[in-house]
């Protein structure tokens, strides 16, 4: 056990060598119960948005001084399971989206044959598809596509477009590749918070035609917190759940530094999200992600960053809380 000044150390986020949450820094993920890793990568949004391979150094940054031990779930995560830092995953193609998506699925699939769950730190929402392309049908999912725990503003289902200015597989269309390839099931799979970027009035439409579950932030406030969180966890039990969080899920005052702002409705607050991610506490976690935080245009208390970490956070107790259990 640490001293007291060890532990005042730690806690210091200027002070040491920058890891995860001061996780070892460790590339082996046979070594790890949970793999935390950065995914420095921009050019899935396909637009000048290019900042986002930031997030992953921002929130290494600001990590010491997350919480250390989860209150409600009466735990130390960092003690109740192995916990590394496998670092980030080299993109030497970074403007080069296809290579990068690549990159990234050749990156996941040990993660995920060595039974490790990823919680991974983006970049760009395109990041997603490269991790669930890597893990999914894997032995991490006992041979199964993933189900979505989706927190978003937009659906990420875009098939009326082939590409996004020359990204193919973009952050607009991971929803839709990864069902085509048999990686995600769609009729298993929600899509929570849904309010922004509508360029025409059927927008919703490629989300329904898949079978995808989508809660509008409008369908939201009408029918409570409580009643998303049943319709959550009738969705997803018994699956190999996939958690993909955007922070522009989150209202703009609460998350200033993200890539595609949606400030025409109020997006969650801090609480309600946080409330919506432990209706699957309890369920077989496969992984996770927190994707489009964007630090040049973040406060100067790095809000976003922090923020980005609590949700990561939240995500490690609750799969080191099943790790502990079994």
């Amino acid at each position: 056990m640490s001293s007291p000044e060890e532990r005042m150390m730690e806690n210091l986020y200027w002070w040491g060598i920058p890891t995860l949450f001061r996780c070892p820094a460790d590339p082996d993920p046979a070594k790890a119960d949970i793999a935390l890793v950065g995914v420095p990568h921009s050019s899935g949004n396909g637009t000048t948005e290019r900042d986002q391979h930031l997030g992953p150094r921002a929130v290494r940054n600001v990590s010491a001084q997350a919480r250390r031990v989860h209150m409600d779930m009466g735990l130390d995560p960092w003690t109740a399971c192995r916990i590394n830092d496998l670092g980030d995953v080299p993109l030497p193609e970074l403007n080069d989206n296809e290579a990068s998506i690549q990159r990234i699925t050749e990156y996941f699939k040990p993660i995920a044959a060595a039974g490790a769950r990823p919680v991974s730190i983006g970049g760009d929402h395109s990041v997603t598809g490269g991790i669930v392309q890597g893990i999914a049908n894997s032995v991490l999912t006992d041979g199964q596509p993933v189900s979505f725990l989706h927190l978003d503003a937009h659906t990420d289902v875009f098939t009326k477009v082939p590409h996004f200015l020359g990204a193919k597989k973009s952050a607009a269309h991971w929803g839709a590749y990864l069902a085509d390839q048999g990686q995600v099931d769609p009729h298993s799979s929600i899509q929570v918070g849904i309010r922004g970027n509508p360029r025409t009035l059927d927008w919703l439409q490629p989300s329904y035609d898949y079978g995808y579950d989508v809660v509008t932030m409008k369908e939201f406030r009408q029918i409570g917190l409580v009643a998303v969180i049943e319709r959550i966890k009738a969705r997803l039990a018994g699956k190999p759940v996939y958690i993909t969080f955007d922070l522009d899920c989150l209202d703009p005052t609460v998350a200033p530094g993200v890539s595609n702002l949606e400030p025409g409705e109020q997006g969650f607050q801090i609480d309600e999200a946080m409330a919506l991610l432990q209706s699957v506490r309890g369920m077989n976690i496969v992984g996770g992600d927190v994707v489009c935080l964007m630090p040049t245009r973040d406060s100067s208390n790095m809000i976003t960053a922090r923020t980005a970490g609590a949700v990561m956070f939240e995500m490690i107790a609750m799969i080191a809380e099943n790790q502990k259990n079994t």
